[in-house]
């Protein structure tokens, strides 16, 4: 990228790429879970996760010493997943060929009454809100607050970023399995409101107990997400290209709208301030109460 107008189209693009990727890509992970839902959604997004949490240490390992152009050597990752997905998509070509020819094509009906669905579904778009606001206050400006507060230096705090990004992706691959095992809505309920305590507090303590508490924030609160998708799949069954598109893309969107928002935030107060403010988010969480039960939760 030349100037910033570029590196913004190549940002959007790889934004493109991402929505076009995932709500089928979600599809495929439920019709290759072996009745094992929430496992395999957990699969499929540690992905994404390990590799966010990847990027900081190979920021501070290749790009700081290199310079940026050290970046170039990463597409080839992307190459060697290009090539896996290629045979992926072959698989689940022929995978709906078969149950085409098998009639299991159709779209059956939602076994919950429309309000008791919309009511749902509101929540739970609710809860990704107080989730990705919150993840995007602490994981984008992780490194500017460690280094503003606890003056440490740039490669210190990419190595603390990812003690946090690797405790989400722990998370992400511990929720589903939970979910299947427990029920869903109870892994909703702790991993969105069991936070609040160690929210409010993380503002408030040193350096030790923000790499601590930031990453059992990190945890518990990843683990919501599968079960959250996996939720929603059971409200609305063979719909689940169109919910994994919905709550996906309102993660993302969510995401970007809250970075930019609390970065104006944090130039006008501080970055501190940010993460005061944001603590109070996951209190949002007591809409859970509104959730009704599905799937093996009501049937058990």
């Amino acid at each position: 990228a030349s100037g910033y107008s570029m590196l913004l189209i190549g940002a959007a693009l790889i934004g493109i790429g991402s929505s076009i990727f995932h709500p089928d890509s979600s599809r495929v992970a439920r019709l290759a879970s072996g009745g094992r839902h929430g496992l395999a959604q957990s699969v499929f997004q540690v992905g994404g996760n390990l590799g966010s949490a990847i990027g900081p240490l190979l920021a501070a390992i290749i790009i700081l010493p290199r310079g940026l152009q050290a970046m170039s050597w990463f597409s080839v990752a992307a190459l060697a997943a290009i090539l896996l997905l290629t045979r992926v998509g072959f698989w689940y070509r022929d995978h709906r060929r078969a149950m085409a020819t098998r009639s299991e094509a159709s779209v059956p009906a939602s076994p919950y009454p429309k309000r008791t669905v919309a009511l749902a579904i509101s929540v739970l778009l609710a809860l990704v809100f107080s989730k990705f606001v919150y993840m995007t206050a602490l994981s984008t400006y992780y490194t500017f607050y460690l280094i503003e507060t606890f003056r440490v230096s740039v490669g210190e705090a990419q190595i603390y970023l990812f003690v946090l990004l690797a405790a989400v992706a722990v998370g992400t691959i511990a929720g589903g399995p939970i979910g299947d095992r427990i029920g869903r809505r109870r892994v909703i309920w702790f991993s969105i409101l069991g936070i609040l305590p160690f929210t409010l507090a993380l503002p408030f303590v040193d350096l030790f107990w923000t790499a601590i508490l930031s990453a059992i924030i990190g945890f518990v609160l990843a683990s919501a997400f599968p079960a959250i998708i996996v939720y929603a799949q059971e409200l609305l069954p063979g719909r689940v290209g169109m919910v994994s598109g919905l709550f996906f893309g309102l993660a993302f969107g969510i995401g970007g709208l809250g970075a930019a928002i609390l970065g104006e935030i944090a130039d006008h107060t501080s970055i501190g301030f940010v993460y005061r403010l944001c603590a109070f988010l996951p209190a949002i969480g007591l809409l859970a109460v509104f959730l009704p039960e599905v799937g093996r939760e009501r049937r058990g």
